[in-house]
């Protein structure tokens, strides 16, 4: 086991926020040598995910325990906890713990954790990212390794990627964790300041990875050993009584974190950089240049005063723009110094023509609100950086916050790297497992379903026009339901979603519509899409980490129906969606109608688009599949590679920070 992977040893509970490993920044080097590595493995390894045997053992063990009451089986399992500290998660003491783990679930849940499920715990408590498929299981999966260390006197957090999951998986594992006495907690952005300290101090904690890693930085800003004049002010904005509050340390620290849905937040999430910031407030003299600056920009021609790049979402100013700028009239330099004109109106370039309603931001009912185009959800109080945002809602015309000051950041790539060792479970890992292993130190354990696979996947049908598309799928989701099937329509955006609903409305169909305006309502949503009949249409978003039941008289009619409508940048998320369908064995079917005006192709792949767009004019109609799928490939391979850059540069952006601000690496 590597040093990144090997758990912490202690011979007493750790109740302090220094247990945390101080990670070194990576080298080339690393690369090259685990990249070879990573061959030589693949080329040697045995056929089969290993840890069989330990399994075995196991389940043997278990059918020891069972013989045993309720008292006397937590009894043992707690009596392994001494063993499991000498032996480092290994040998006999942690077969045992998790033979009783397994036994005290059955007992109070209901369920026992069949040998996949204690493959993949053992892996996760030694610190491997461990991909199991949609529906087999993960939430108890969780109780394995978290059990295991907690007994240790490890920190343990296990981490989600809302709340609805970190309280639901908290509340469906209470029974067995108090059975063995352990306690919990749960910590959502819902969980009052006050009330963090106690509830950080359980043995197990539930929480989600952007509350667990704001009270990190928090507890850096409150221990008070950086002494710039933004670490001052940073404690005193969040403490009471002139900052002695917020010197309470919030956390007991980094011990081990096991990371549910772990693409999502090493991966996708990783492109934003976590900021505790200081809002200034706006005034009407900063609304009032935003608006004389949107004006100015709607005046410009592209391609003669900017250039635009779409996959980049950024503006380049050309020689004429600083022309315009040069001559500008009154008002114009008293409202905005010379110096912050060209980034100005680079933002308000990029608030009229990059940056979409319905896509990338909604408008509610207390302003605008950002939407993650990873996941579709609302992301709660985040803002664009730099006046960018203020700029969006002067176009909107909507209430203007106050701008804020960047008092400290941290990326979930330098968060995580922090923990003792962590582990992660999802059910697409295998496309990013080399950025994993190089990135995080993690090598993935794929293991196999627990029943075989019985989901049908149509060929792809690729149309020359979106509103083609649409029609398809408002006629196939129709027909499908009308035979008592349920149906899954999955978007990219707020306006798709929408738009497809509106199809299926008028065609006297009534869909369910889950997108960013009804996430609070997702989990509700979700567990009802397996009805007889029903269309439900959702955005990304679409109920990771819910299960979506289906009847035995559904599943006999062909189970759920799932319709991709436009492929993303990541395979991961298409197969996420489509892993809604066929779990644990079931009956399902899923199909894929995309247009080659969707953002991916035009974006990603803009020569084989055009021609085959001019193939589509002279040939209307649907084009080959294996078309389709040589431009999804081709896409998504490039947007892949982009996505893997902009994660490098988030990480050296952020050290950049570090330094600027004041703050050294070892102070947050």
């Amino acid at each position: 086991m590597s040093d990144a992977a090997r758990p912490w040893r202690t011979p007493e509970r750790a109740d302090t926020a220094e247990v945390e490993r101080r990670p070194r920044a990576p080298r080339r080097s690393d690369e090259v040598v685990l990249t070879a590595l990573s061959y030589l493995r693949r080329a040697t390894r045995p056929p089969g995910p290993r840890g069989w045997y330990e399994t075995r053992a196991v389940l043997r063990i278990a059918r020891r325990l069972a013989a045993l009451d309720d008292a006397a089986l937590a009894a043992e399992v707690r009596a392994q906890a001494p063993l499991l500290l000498a032996c480092g998660l290994r040998g006999e003491p942690l077969r045992i713990a998790a033979a009783g783990v397994r036994e005290m679930t059955h007992r109070k849940l209901g369920m026992r954790h069949h040998p996949v499920q204690i493959t993949g715990g053992l892996a996760l408590a030694r610190g491997r990212i461990v991909e199991m498929a949609t529906g087999e299981g993960k939430t108890i999966t969780t109780l394995i390794p978290a059990v295991l260390v907690a007994l240790t006197g490890t920190p343990v957090h296990v981490i989600t990627v809302n709340k609805y999951l970190a309280a639901r998986d908290a509340e469906t594992l209470a029974p067995v964790l108090g059975a063995l006495g352990l306690t919990h907690g749960v910590i959502t952005e819902d969980t009052e300041h006050h009330l963090r300290p106690a509830i950080h101090a359980s043995d197990v904690v539930f929480t989600t990875n952007s509350d667990v890693a704001f009270d990190y930085l928090r507890d850096r800003l409150a221990t008070g050993r950086d002494r710039t004049a933004l670490a001052t002010i940073a404690r005193r904005m969040l403490g009471r009584d002139g900052g002695r509050d917020a010197a309470r340390i919030l956390t007991r620290g980094l011990g081990f974190a096991v990371i549910d849905e772990v693409d999502s937040i090493l991966i996708d999430e990783a492109q934003t950089p976590l900021i505790i910031t200081a809002e200034r407030p706006g005034g009407d003299a900063a609304r009032a240049a935003d608006e004389v600056m949107l004006a100015l920009a709607a005046t410009l021609e592209e391609g003669v005063h900017y250039r635009l790049d779409r996959r980049a979402r950024s503006v380049r100013l050309l020689p004429p723009a600083a022309d315009v700028l040069a001559g500008l009239a009154p008002p114009v330099p008293a409202l905005i110094p010379e110096p912050a004109r060209r980034e100005a109106l680079v933002h308000a370039l990029s608030a009229l023509h990059l940056y979409l309603r319905d896509e990338h931001y909604i408008l509610t009912d207390d302003g605008l609100a950002i939407v993650d185009e990873f996941t579709g959800r609302v992301m709660a109080d985040r803002q664009w950086q730099s006046g960018l945002h203020q700029m969006i809602e002067a176009k909107e015309r909507v209430d203007r916050s106050g701008t804020r000051e960047t008092l400290a950041q941290i990326t979930y790539q330098t968060f995580f790297a922090r923990y003792l060792w962590f582990a992660g479970m999802t059910g697409t890992a295998s496309e990013v497992a080399r950025e994993l292993r190089l990135s995080h130190g993690r090598s993935v354990l794929r293991l196999p379903t627990h029943r075989p696979i019985r989901r049908r996947m149509a060929r792809t049908r690729l149309y020359g026009r979106s509103d083609a598309r649409w029609a398809a799928v408002a006629r196939e989701a129709r027909r499908v339901a009308a035979r008592g099937r349920p149906v899954l329509i999955g978007t990219r955006s707020v306006a798709a979603s929408e738009e497809i609903a509106a199809r299926l409305r008028a065609a006297g169909a009534e869909p369910t519509v889950l997108n960013a305006r009804q996430d609070a309502d997702e989990a509700a949503i979700v567990a009802q899409a397996g009805e007889a009949g029903r269309i439900t249409v959702a955005t990304n978003m679409a109920g990771r980490g819910t299960d979506i039941p289906v009847s035995a008289e559904v599943e006999a009619l062909g189970g759920l129906h799932v319709i991709v409508t436009e492929f993303h940048g990541s395979s991961r998320i298409d197969r996420q969606l489509i892993g809604r369908t066929g779990r644990q064995g079931q009956r399902g079917s899923a199909a894929a109608h995309v247009s080659l005006e969707d953002a991916l192709f035009a974006d990603m792949a803009p020569g084989m688009t055009r021609a085959l767009g001019a193939l589509s004019a002279r040939w209307p109609g649907r084009l080959p599949g294996p078309l389709a799928e040589l431009l999804r490939n081709l896409a998504q391979a490039r947007a892949e590679r982009r996505g893997r850059r902009r994660r490098a540069d988030t990480v050296r952006r952020a050290r950049k920070q570090e330094k600027a601000l004041g703050f050294r690496p070892d102070n947050i």
